[in-house]
């Protein structure tokens, strides 16, 4: 049986794991006046700011520029580096270069695609964050002919897990959300927010997270995520060749 395939963009398709940390180390080895000791923490502080900040923005609290100036500001505060905001916003342009130069797929995504599309299946995208800023990571990795509708929270005005993203995103294809499944990286963001609109939810839990990642406004939870997704309903793969 075939239906509809709608994935999560970043750390599903797209390595955006990766192409963070590279992306703010190649970033400050050319800021002299930033001095980095410890490049592990470093990367890390970068990470839990972006998942700090683009929550505030995800849940309306601020909007996608000001979670960037402020993801700039408290990462150079840390290092001692105080910037006002034409020069946070100048400095999260310039990392940003570095961040989109690193933007790669995982080994798994064409493949995965290639034999979704070859067996029928429609394939869509459902991504929180704006529009524009998506298509273009899915124009530079070469993605975005590959589906028929992008789905962004910035357009539609929902983020995930709000089950009307995932509605939306059923009524364009027209097609039943029973006929469905929607794959993504964080537990209850996507896969538990999916289930909870009627598809098929599918978890990729690539990295062997021992937390689950939470929804919008959420921290990590303390459970078991294997017994979580088991008592969700949801469908648990390592690989996207396990679809």
């Amino acid at each position: 049986m075939t239906g509809l395939a709608l994935f999560d963009l970043d750390d599903t398709l797209l390595d955006h794991r990766g192409a963070v940390s590279r992306g703010i180390l190649d970033h400050v080895d050319g800021l002299p006046e930033l001095r980095v000791a410890d490049r592990e923490a470093s990367v890390a502080l970068w990470h839990e700011l972006e998942d700090r900040h683009y929550h505030r923005y995800l849940s309306g609290e601020v909007s996608f520029a000001v979670q960037r100036r402020r993801r700039a500001q408290d990462f150079a505060a840390a290092h001692g580096l105080t910037l006002a905001d034409i020069e946070a916003d100048a400095w999260f342009d310039s990392y940003f270069e570095s961040y989109r130069d690193s933007w790669q797929l995982f080994d798994d995504a064409l493949p995965c695609l290639d034999r979704l599309a070859a067996a029928g299946w429609r394939l869509g995208i459902i991504t929180n964050g704006e529009q524009d800023y998506q298509r273009v990571k899915l124009e530079r990795t070469g993605l975005l002919d590959r589906f028929e509708h992008v789905v962004a929270s910035g357009a539609v005005g929902v983020a995930k897990p709000d089950p009307r993203i995932f509605a939306h995103a059923c009524e364009l294809f027209d097609v039943a959300p029973g006929d469905a499944f929607y794959v993504g990286d964080r537990l209850l963001t996507d896969a538990v927010g999916a289930v909870s609109a009627g598809l098929e939810g599918v978890w990729l839990n690539r990295f062997g997270d021992d937390v689950v990642v939470g929804a919008v406004g959420h921290g990590a939870s303390d459970a078991d995520p294997i017994a979580l997704a088991r008592d969700a309903g949801v469908r648990t793969i390592a690989t996207l060749a396990e679809l």
